[in-house]
């Protein structure tokens, strides 16, 4: 009877989920709300006084045609990275159980580059890309080559490939997950039918691991629109500020450029971009896996 009273509840919500509670306040919603009241001042980041300017910080972001032009960036690296993440990332797991010799060792392999941090991972990759590339080019060539981080295109090239390659095993893992929650039963049978492997796959195999389909897709998603680490370490936004994303430009425009309403506007239309792609995936990949 104790169990069942309201008090005994509240008392281990607090004991097991209240410090967990606090943080997420303290580290989530609290600083949400106050960079939402930002927005409407012009607070330089130093000065103890925030002036209250209305929605011209929301004007601002508007009319800032490099933030809308590093949003695009961001829209494109994003539809590219999140195809090739979960194309690689569903091949990755397709290998690793199919029943290989080895595969628990591939499965932690190809799991490794996302534990690494984007920091480091960029400046790794920043001295591959620079240095060992180029030299094996000039090798093979017996001339001199540019890095690929020299040219625009080259260096979205380059955060495209770093990206799957660090996001890839990840999703991996929610795939390996999803093969085996299918029943081989169900592809037994389908091949007794006359399905071939290649059908049974697409017809029994994938319509069933949906659910993995939604949430690959959710993550990369929502970690392509947001990447920042990555962009710094490996690219900087260079050359000629052609590689900056749109966080990275948040960035700038509140902690370099010291205006942080406009940058704190700027973030909350990322945010309501991300949201909204994010929440529309989620909601037609869910109808489709009913359907299914």
């Amino acid at each position: 009877m104790k169990q069942n009273k309201l008090s005994y509840k509240i008392s281990q919500f607090l004991m097991f989920g209240g410090p967990a509670t606090i943080l997420f306040f303290a580290v989530v919603i609290l600083p949400f709300f106050y960079g939402l009241y930002l927005t409407f001042t012009s607070w330089d980041g130093v000065s103890a006084k925030k002036p209250f300017v209305g929605l011209d910080n929301y004007k601002a972001a508007i009319a800032d045609t490099a933030y809308w032009q590093s949003l695009g960036r961001t829209f494109v690296y994003s539809v590219i990275s999140v195809v090739l993440v979960n194309i690689v990332a569903f091949l990755l797991a397709y290998m690793v159980t199919s029943g290989i010799k080895g595969q628990n060792f591939f499965r932690a392999g190809f799991f490794i580059p996302n534990l690494i941090g984007g920091i480091v991972l960029g400046y790794v990759w920043k001295f591959v890309f620079n240095r060992a590339f180029v030299a094996i080019a000039e090798a093979a060539t017996q001339s001199e080559h540019a890095s690929l981080l020299s040219t625009p295109n080259g260096a979205m090239f380059c955060l495209i490939l770093v990206s799957v390659w660090q996001y890839a095993g990840y999703m991996m893992l929610i795939y390996v997950a999803g093969f085996m929650s299918v029943d081989q039963s169900l592809k037994e049978a389908a091949m007794i039918d006359g399905c071939n492997k290649g059908k049974a796959m697409w017809h029994v195999v994938i319509p069933l691991m949906r659910a993995s389909f939604v949430q690959c897709i959710f993550l990369s998603t929502t970690r392509c629109f947001m990447v920042y680490d990555l962009n710094l370490s490996l690219t900087k936004g260079e050359p000629f500020n052609q590689s900056v994303l749109a966080a990275m430009h948040v960035y700038n425009q509140a902690f370099v450029y010291k205006n942080y309403g406009t940058g704190q506007a700027e973030a909350l239309v990322l945010f309501i971009v991300c949201a909204v792609i994010g929440m529309l995936q989620v909601y037609f990949g869910k109808k489709g896996e009913v359907a299914a």
